[in-house]
């Protein structure tokens, strides 16, 4: 006897939780220098820009410059992109236009994960700062019954 599955309830197990901290996986930056990871890691950006949006490396740069409003060229994402080419630190001003045009998050994990932070949306800033506040007062709570024991063993 076959058994039919059920489709229209929903398998509990393969819920997974959101994405908290924004940031690529390890493997997308890889090793070496850090010069050579940013490149690797705006080259990805470019990728899923045009794959996902449908945004090529042109139309990036034109909605650089105007957020910029300054020239930004197809040339200079190239270079930024690349491994190879020794003009290819992005200026920060830049990469937070990137980050905007393209909508590509992920790649402001990238420095704070370096220096052993993360960076979360802002909707949960404060469901953290909960916690942390939950944290500490179960620190007192514990501290003020450690003390109470201390003081009714004297008595």
């Amino acid at each position: 006897m076959s058994r039919n599955r059920d489709t229209r309830t929903a398998d509990l197990l393969s819920w997974e939780p959101p994405q908290v901290a924004v940031g690529y996986a390890a493997d997308v930056a890889g090793r070496g220098g850090i010069e050579n990871q940013i490149a690797r890691l705006l080259a990805r950006a470019f990728r899923d820009a045009k794959d996902e949006k449908g945004l090529n490396r042109a139309t990036i740069a034109g909605l650089m410059s105007l957020e910029l409003h300054r020239n930004i060229t197809e040339a200079q994402l190239d270079k930024w992109a690349s491994e190879a080419s020794d003009a290819h630190r992005i200026p920060l001003d830049a990469f937070v236009a990137l980050v905007k045009v393209t909508e590509a998050e992920d790649l402001l994990g990238f420095i704070p994960g370096i220096l052993d932070f993360a960076v979360v949306p802002r909707k949960y800033a404060e469901i953290i700062e909960l916690h942390l506040l939950e944290e500490k007062e179960r620190e007192i709570a514990a501290a003020k019954l450690a003390l109470s024991q201390r003081l009714r063993s004297r008595s």
